[in-house]
């Protein structure tokens, strides 16, 4: 029996746990030897015994055995089809999802390279991920690989997308934080969203892509906070507050320079960001186009009012520790898309249950657009037509 049954549900974020040594195949010796130099390789290695330790787990046939009845229950390395692919389609099964959209994990952020100033090793080791990811995905038409496109160097952006795209690529993940030289509106950056629009694949922000917060907030002479995942990142109630700053700031400019109505039907996705900030976002962003307007002919310029702009292109995951109801009343049936973070801890082990309870009172329609109509829309052409709505699980509902 599938956790879902009886309706249709497509997830909208859900991680592959990579293992350290996932890049090594796909790098040149050279970028290899710079690679596991960085800081954030080794932060990786020093969850090396971790990793072995789930690799002798999955070989086990007792272990095994007994993945099936703990689907939601194992989380991390622990899950079924955590890092092998071959096992990952029979989690869909289990999940009784239609199809899932897949992140990496510990390379979320790039691993700094980003702005570290070694940009030939930044781009190497985005098209090293986008390589693994398509082909982890590869496995099964339902798993829809999401590749990095750092935004720092013009020209290869546009090559690295281009690739990405030939691989078989999905979504196209950017960051949220703004490249070091130039906006991520930049008229430059153009042949990226003309492509993403072309091919009917959305663009994705993603958390551990988002500028962190100021590490002096935690220096307030009281005893450290226990960390949120039990470790030592010490991810705590302050440092989650500002998540989706930069996810806001980089949304903002796209819209107001013009990018969002340029490109009408490219589609854009804010996955594990949370959804609770959208609302007053809109209400900011359309003050702050009455307040500016007569200054700005950009402004003048837009299609319509920028929170109908967000309705019409934008769309975001709630956490399941928020009131996605309120979110869906205040911001309007197209936004909220259901995700499981499969199988990371933050997920739990019935968002099901913990999103239908404040959904409750909504019209079918609402409910429809956030476990399924949304995502469908916002993958376009990258969602093949008979995964959509496949059969099985629409006569189930």
């Amino acid at each position: 029996m599938a956790y879902i049954e009886g309706r249709l549900v497509h997830d909208a974020d859900s991680h592959l746990m990579e293992l350290y040594d996932c890049l090594d195949s796909y790098l040149t010796a050279d970028e290899l030897k710079r690679y596991r130099a960085l800081p954030g390789y080794n932060a990786k290695l020093s969850r090396a015994e971790w990793m072995d330790r789930a690799r002798k787990d999955h070989r086990d046939d007792g272990f095994r055995a007994e993945a099936d009845d703990n689907i939601m229950l194992r989380k991390n390395y622990d899950a079924k089809g955590a890092f092998i692919p071959e096992d990952r389609p029979r989690v869909v099964d289990l999940l009784g999802v239609a199809s899932q959209l897949i992140f990496t994990t510990h390379n979320l952020g790039n691993l700094g390279l980003d702005q570290s100033g070694d940009l030939d090793l930044c781009y190497s080791v985005a098209r090293a991920h986008n390589q693994m990811m398509t082909e982890f995905c590869a496995v099964d038409r339902r798993l829809l690989a999401t590749a990095y496109i750092p935004l720092e160097d013009i020209d290869r952006t546009i090559d690295t997308a281009r690739q990405a795209l030939d691989l078989g690529a999905k979504g196209l993940l950017i960051p949220s934080w703004c490249p070091q030289d130039h906006s991520p509106s930049h008229v430059g950056l153009d042949p990226l969203w003309a492509m993403a629009e072309e091919a009917g694949v959305p663009i994705l922000f993603h958390v551990g892509f988002e500028e962190k917060m100021n590490p002096v907030y935690k220096e307030n002479g009281l005893p450290p906070v226990p960390d949120f995942h039990g470790g030592d990142d010490n991810f705590t109630s302050i440092s989650y507050m500002p998540i989706p700053n930069s996810a806001m700031q980089t949304l903002s400019t796209l819209i107001f320079d013009g990018v969002f109505d340029r490109f009408s039907n490219l589609k854009f996705g804010a996955i594990e960001l949370g959804a609770s900030w959208v609302p007053g976002w809109m209400r900011s962003l359309d003050s702050a186009a009455h307040a500016f307007m007569r200054n700005e002919e950009r402004l003048q310029n837009l299609s319509a009012k920028p929170s109908e702009i967000v309705q019409r292109q934008l769309r975001v995951t709630p956490y399941p520790h928020e009131d996605a109801g309120w979110v869906i009343r205040n911001a309007g049936e197209q936004i909220c898309m259901f995700s499981s973070d499969y199988p990371h801890i933050e997920g739990g082990r019935n968002p099901i249950k913990r999103f239908d309870s404040v959904l409750e009172g909504l019209p079918q329609s609402a409910i429809d657009a956030f476990y399924a109509d949304n995502f469908i829309d916002m993958m376009g052409k990258a969602l093949p037509a008979d995964l959509k709505r496949p059969a099985h699980l629409v006569a189930a509902e």
